[in-house]
């Protein structure tokens, strides 16, 4: 992924998440956040600028598959990594994630009862099953931030377009886009200090 275009998504990711009114941050549920930086990984083509999300239905039935592919890879990394930060990180992500598409799941019965919940999903993600150790850090890292700026974006569209039809997922939404944009910092922040990794200025990821 070229770095103009990442540099775009990081700052319309982080710049705006106080515009719906709701809180900026959550605490991070993994551990303390580290100095921030960036990096480049390639990205999917799903709820891209230009294809922005049109309803909560798009929502929920998106985010699934996203959040599916973020469980998937952080198994990977729970199997192969040596670094305990990481494997408490990989079993926050599982957790956390499948509950929340079971969640969604819930959603979709109750208020879109019958209707194909189907969808289009462009993997984000490289398959790093092939990896270990080091070079399986670095590249969930590389690609789980621009993974996260995704799911952050999809969130805030959904509260700053007012495109709910129902309350219950706007504090769902705003608690994907507040932890994982702590976690966003967390990975940046590992990836620069394990790695030497920072196409960014530290600025950037600040609002």
């Amino acid at each position: 992924m070229n770095s103009p275009l990442l540099a775009t998504i990081l700052v319309g990711t982080l710049g705006l998440a106080a515009c719906d009114g709701g809180p900026s941050m959550a605490p991070n549920p993994v551990g303390p956040s580290p100095m921030p930086a960036t990096a480049g990984a390639r990205i999917g083509t799903m709820s891209m600028p230009g294809m922005p999300l049109q309803d909560e239905f798009d929502y929920l039935t998106e985010m699934i598959p996203h959040h599916e592919e973020a469980i998937a890879t952080a198994t990977v990394l729970q199997q192969g990594t040596q670094r305990p930060e990481m494997r408490r990180f990989a079993n926050s992500i599982i957790e956390t994630q499948t509950a929340e598409v079971q969640q969604m799941k819930r959603f979709l019965a109750a208020w879109y009862p019958g209707r194909d919940t189907y969808a289009d999903y462009a993997p984000m993600m490289r398959d790093l099953t092939g990896l270990r150790t080091d070079a399986l850090d670095r590249a969930f890292l590389e690609d789980m931030i621009p993974h996260h700026m995704m799911a952050v974006m999809m969130s805030q569209r959904l509260l700053v377009a007012r495109l709910a039809d129902h309350d219950e997922i706007i504090p769902f939404a705003r608690n994907i886009r507040d932890v994982q944009q702590a976690e966003i910092r967390m990975m940046a922040g590992w990836l620069t200090a394990w790695f030497g990794v920072a196409p960014f200025s530290h600025g950037m990821m600040q609002h």
